[in-house]
């Protein structure tokens, strides 16, 4: 992306990312405010917990898939960010005792947030270790290795785009069911796309033919199940 370096490149677009969630998330609180669910409180610790599992989250699981991958230092990923801060918020509202919805608004701001910052791990090229595995696809995309390779971060991006904007269309008809879950269904959502881009991304594998993120994203799938499970009405408690 012209004479920015990749690392720059990717911050940029991390900020565009943070902004877009914010954007939406200040747009869909104008707009659809009264569709959803009243939140439960959510104690003066509930932010401060939700940011550090999250960065913890990406650093451990962005890291150990990296090692397992056969190459070292540090990363990041948002797949670890969900994850990490799904385990600490469930884990400060059951040490609370918070059983109602503390996220059923958050699910436009996250999907426009990682469409937007896919297209940033896009552009850093190979030095980001989050493109595709080669491919043949009139469409692979050459990161400057003389490989094509399979954009799995535009793959991301676009998956995501279209979840957003079914989202919206759905809190247009003023679906009270999906307002009320649309965290879980987000969430779930996520884990079986990104299930899916994992056989076509350079990953090591633990199992079989299974890297450390299709299990991530296995949880996650089954994580949002659970959510929807016990989700009886639009309106009603739930963890999501």
């Amino acid at each position: 992306m012209g004479a920015l370096s990749p690392f720059a490149v990717h911050t940029l677009f991390d900020a565009l990312a943070w902004m877009s969630a914010g954007i939406a998330a200040y747009g869909l609180g104008r707009w659809r405010s009264g569709a959803f669910p009243p939140r439960a409180g959510r104690g003066a610790y509930y932010l401060p917990i939700l940011i550090f599992s999250s960065a913890i989250g990406a650093y451990a699981l962005g890291t150990l898939n990296l090692w397992a991958s056969g190459r070292e230092g540090l990363a990041r990923s948002i797949e670890g960010a969900l994850f990490g801060g799904i385990v600490g918020v469930e884990t400060y509202k059951w040490v609370n005792a918070i059983s109602g919805r503390t996220g059923a608004s958050l699910a436009a701001p996250i999907a426009v947030g990682i469409a937007v910052g896919r297209i940033g791990c896009y552009l850093a090229g190979l030095e980001d270790f989050t493109y595709g595995a080669p491919t043949s696809l009139p469409w692979g995309h050459d990161f400057g290795d003389g490989v094509a390779r399979h954009p799995v971060q535009l793959y991301e991006s676009f998956a995501m785009a279209l979840f957003f904007v079914a989202y919206l269309a759905a809190l247009a008809r003023r679906s009270p069911w999906v307002a009320a879950n649309g965290f879980s269904l987000m969430i779930g959502y996520y884990g079986l796309q990104r299930f899916g881009w994992e056989f076509v991304k350079p990953y090591g594998a633990l199992m079989g033919p299974f890297s450390l993120f299709h299990f991530v994203s296995l949880a996650l799938v089954i994580y949002a199940g659970a959510l929807l499970r016990r989700s009886t009405t639009a309106f009603g408690s739930g963890a999501g």
